[in-house]
C-alpha cells in the first residue's frame, strides 16, 4: 500500500492521542498531505476510535475531488469540510491535527483565549497562535473555508478555535503531534495557574520571543518523540502499523 511510512506514523499519533485522553469518542481528525501541492491527503476513516485506527485503514483523499463525500468509504463531512479546505488552500499545512482536548478547549472557551508566556511551554507559542473568535457551527465546507483563510501565514501553526477546540499544523506527523502535545500541556499549565487565583508571573517579551526561537531550532525533538511512541507501541505488539 502506498505511503506506508506516513500511514504508520499517523496511526501511531492516533493511538497515542487516545492514550493521553486527548481524543473525543469517534470524532476529531488528523490528516497528512502526501503530494507536492498538498491536495492529496491521508485522514482517519469516518467515526473510527483513535485507539483502534490502523495504518491500512486511513483514507486517501483528493481535496479537489467534488465526489469525495459520495465514496462508499466517504469521510466524515466535517473532516472533509475542515481538512479538505485547509489542504486545498494552504499548501504549507502538510499535517493538520484537530482535537477537542480538554485544556485547549477550556482555553478556547474563555472570552480572552490568549495564551500568555508564563513558563517554557507557553513561551513556545508566543505570538505564534491564530485565535478564531467567530465560531460558525460544525465544520462543514463553508466553515472549513473560513478557517482555512485564517491559516495562510506559515509562521502561525496553531489555531485556537474559539468555542470549539484546537487545530495545529506541522511539516510532518512528528512535527504536528509534538506541537499538539505541547500546546495541550501549555494550556493545562495556564488554566491550572488561573485556578489558583494568584497573580501570574509573565515572562518579558524579549525572553518569551527568545525562548520560542530557541525551541523552534531545537534539533530532532519532534522526531525523537514520535520515534519513542512508535517504539513503545511496537514493544507492546500493537497492530497500529498493519
Amino acid at each position: 500500500m502506498s505511503y506506508w511510512q506516513e500511514r504508520a506514523d499517523l496511526a501511531a499519533a492516533f493511538r497515542w492521542t487516545a492514550r493521553l485522553n486527548m481524543h473525543e469518542a469517534v470524532a476529531n481528525h488528523f490528516s497528512l498531505a502526501v503530494n507536492a501541492d498538498g491536495t492529496e491527503f491521508l485522514i482517519n476513516p469516518n467515526q473510527a476510535h483513535f485507539s483502534r485506527i490502523r495504518a491500512s485503514e486511513l483514507l486517501l483523499l483528493d481535496a479537489n475531488d467534488p465526489d469525495a463525500l459520495d465514496r462508499p468509504d466517504a469521510p466524515d463531512p466535517t473532516a472533509w469540510g475542515l481538512h479538505g479546505s485547509i489542504h486545498r488552500n494552504c499548501p504549507h499545512a502538510r499535517c493538520v491535527m484537530h482535537a477537542h482536548s480538554i485544556f485547549s478547549t477550556v482555553l478556547a472557551s474563555l472570552a480572552d483565549s490568549t495564551l500568555p508566556p508564563i513558563d517554557q511551554n507557553t513561551a513556545t507559542f508566543y505570538d505564534r497562535v491564530v485565535i478564531d473568535e467567530h465560531f460558525g457551527g460544525l465544520a462543514f465546507e463553508d466553515e472549513g473555508e473560513r478557517c482555512a483563510a485564517m491559516l495562510t501565514d506559515p509562521s502561525k501553526k496553531v489555531m485556537i478555535m474559539g468555542n470549539h477546540g484546537v487545530l495545529v499544523l506541522g511539516d510532518s506527523v512528528a512535527d504536528a503531534f509534538n506541537r499538539l502535545y505541547y500546546f495541550e500541556r501549555a494550556a493545562e499549565t495556564y488554566i491550572r495557574a488561573l485556578q489558583t487565583g494568584q497573580p501570574l508571573r509573565l515572562i518579558p517579551h524579549e525572553i518569551a520571543e527568545k525562548t520560542a526561537l530557541e525551541l523552534e531550532d531545537y534539533p530532532g525533538q519532534a522526531e525523537a518523540h514520535l520515534r519513542a511512541i512508535r517504539g513503545i507501541l511496537d514493544h507492546e505488539n500493537s497492530d497500529y502499523a498493519t
